[in-house]
């Protein structure tokens, strides 16, 4: 073991850390001037949350709208069209969900979150059985072209 006086190297530190202020040792990395303060409140006035809701309100529509989806979706470009549907129904609700994450709008999110949850249960239900994962039912047949 080394001769060294431990307790007697740590006090002095310690008195050397005692002299600093918290400030000197911790720099706030946060800490903005005044005028980067001021444009950052400016940017956070302009932007506003309506634009943040509008984008949610859109993408739960399409979400609604896939539930009562009116064409026929069995195969061929009726399966086609309603895949492409549900692909922008999880863009939207991506586009929305980072949307929301941005301005920090907690309960929006997670809407954006279940309706990512949403379209992906949508296009599961049709691609599944189709790739063989899942048993093929009449609604769900195991074909993608409409031809026997």
């Amino acid at each position: 073991m080394s001769d060294r006086n431990w307790d007697a190297e740590m006090k002095k530190i310690d008195r050397a850390m005692e002299s600093v202020s918290d400030e000197a040792l911790f720099p706030a990395k946060g800490a903005a001037s005044a005028p980067q303060r001021a444009a950052a409140l400016e940017a956070q006035k302009t932007t506003s949350t309506w634009g943040v809701f509008a984008r949610l309100t859109l993408s739960v529509a399409l979400g609604v709208g896939m539930a009562l989806w009116p064409y026929a979706s069995r195969c061929g470009f009726g399966l086609a069209g309603y895949l492409a549907a549900v692909g922008v129904l999880v863009a939207s609700g991506v586009w929305s969900a980072v949307w929301t994450w941005r301005h920090r709008a907690a309960k929006a999110h997670i809407l954006s979150l279940l309706l990512m949850g949403w379209g992906i249960v949508l296009g599961a239900q049709e691609v599944l059985p189709r790739v063989g994962y899942a048993f093929p039912s009449t609604a769900h047949p195991a074909q993608w072209s409409c031809t026997p």
